[in-house]
């Protein structure tokens, strides 16, 4: 029998809910905060949640995208007043089978809850027996260009329309693809990727279409192409600025048609898949050279995603670190490795060309190589100590100091200006006296200050350049 879970912390709309559902021969669960739901939801398969946006503790968007997490199949209505109503459709459409204003009719609310109900039980009857799929790796980030990759992702979350994702190599191109499959009307259905750029290309065109017994040297059996495994599902092509011309034309023709045939076959493979790309290369640049065919470029640039560099979002390299210094250590079986803060601080200013894979392979090395648990400065690699750091480079001070500041007031400073203006006066005054041999007139107009101004701000600062070289004195 269906169970329906009633998520609310008003007594009325729990037992209102309940009483009618359980006389429409519904089996119910009431709960009055979500966490204790989520818990049980770990133990427990419902057919359906309804619950509340609002509520104390856990709010029940918060519920809905733990629960897509862990059962992409499980149909949540969220109950929301009328002015909730646009933050609710506004939450990326984050899986929600549907919104239930308030007030509402039971009636209608009876009969959203039945269509709930049969829509899981449809999906659970159509569901393949498949082998369970590793676990996606998380996406951590909570930069502001991130953010917008994670409102792109929950756009989509009901879409299986192609996506374009560009960005250097090692930001997460698969795992943001697998996000996009994972929270997809497609994630039941399999995620089959491929490098391009790692396969030889006299190899590329079986590996996407499969081929038939003796179409070339070494084809000894007929063999399924990564089309047929995604079928149903989602195919991620990386690096699809490699494929090769003829290739292009096959894959524009099998997205036109939706068919394709095995090399060395003479029977069509019809196929349902969802193409997701990614690049790093600048594919626009690629068609004006005549490198990339124009009509595949725009057939997979329907949505872009564009993922910034590990530089362009260095306030995440802390939880980076972290995430990645735990992971190492359960795969080695070995203590975690704890970071001091200047150690810490001086990864987070860092060039990062390889970005985020580059930062997750460095701390495997260090849960290998560092001896102590405490790691010092001295003790990470000898290519990252010969680096300069980006706070050396005079183009990047505005972001550097944006990073300082979040870092300042993350550790739970207050009156942030009183400690940073002073500190820029100095070194502002500093540099322009190292400029002009310590001359306060020249050094006054480098600043685009009075002589005057500059004189009481030393005095105030308390700075000691008493062996300067003019005496004279200026007004302001």
């Amino acid at each position: 029998m269906s169970t329906v879970w009633i998520i609310d912390d008003d007594k009325s709309i729990r037992w209102v809910l309940e009483k009618a559902l359980q006389q429409a021969g519904i089996d119910t669960k009431v709960f009055e905060q979500a966490e204790p739901a989520l818990n049980q939801l770990k133990k427990e398969h419902p057919s359906a949640i309804i619950t509340d946006i609002r509520m104390p503790g856990m709010d029940g968007l918060t519920l809905l995208k733990h629960a897509n997490e862990a059962h992409p199949d499980l149909p949540v209505i969220i109950m929301t007043a009328h002015s909730d109503l646009e933050s609710a459709v506004s939450s990326y459409q984050s899986g929600a089978f549907e919104y239930l204003p308030k007030p509402f009719d039971v009636d209608e609310a009876v009969s959203l809850i039945q269509r709930a109900i049969d829509h899981f039980s449809e999906i659970s009857a159509q569901a393949p027996s498949v082998e369970p799929e590793m676990p996606t790796q998380e996406i951590i980030g909570e930069a502001p260009a991130m953010q917008e990759v994670f409102r792109a992702i929950g756009r989509l979350s009901q879409s299986n329309i192609t996506v374009l994702i560009n960005g250097e190599s090692g930001t997460g191109k698969e795992l943001v693809a697998h996000a996009l499959h994972k929270h997809s009307p497609r994630a039941p259905e399999p995620f089959i990727a491929l490098n391009m750029a790692a396969i030889p290309k006299d190899l590329i065109e079986s590996e996407l279409f499969g081929h038939e017994k003796g179409s070339f040297t070494g084809a000894g059996g007929q063999r399924r192409g990564r089309f047929e495994q995604a079928n149903g599902g989602t195919l991620f092509l990386d690096e699809i600025g490699d494929m090769p011309a003829d290739t292009q034309t096959r894959l524009l023709r099998v997205l036109a048609d939706g068919e394709f045939y095995r090399v060395g076959g003479t029977t069509p493979v019809k196929v349902n898949v969802r193409i997701i790309a990614a690049t790093h290369q600048d594919l626009e640049g690629l068609v004006k050279d005549g490198k990339f065919r124009e009509d595949l470029f725009h057939r997979l640039n329907v949505i872009r995603i564009h993922l910034p560099r590990l530089a362009d979002r260095r306030e995440d390299i802390p939880k980076l670190l972290t995430h990645f210094l735990q992971r190492a250590a359960e795969e080695l079986e070995v203590e975690t490795k704890s970071l001091r803060p200047e150690t810490e601080e001086f990864l987070s200013t860092l060039d990062w060309p390889g970005n985020v894979r580059q930062l997750e392979n460095t701390c495997r090395w260090i849960t290998v190589m560092a001896s102590g648990r405490e790691v010092l400065v001295k003790d990470l690699p000898p290519e990252l100590l010969e680096q300069k750091s980006d706070i050396q480079t005079s183009g990047n001070w505005e972001q550097n100091l944006r990073f300082w500041a979040d870092q300042q007031l993350a550790s739970g400073m207050t009156d942030l200006l009183d400690t940073a203006v002073p500190i820029f006066e100095r070194i502002m005054i500093e540099t322009a006296l190292k400029h002009t041999a310590g001359r306060r007139r020249d050094a006054a107009n480098l600043l685009g200050w009075g002589r005057n101004t500059l004189t009481r701000k030393i005095k105030e600062l308390q700075m000691d350049t008493e062996d300067h070289h003019d005496d004279d004195h200026g007004d302001d």
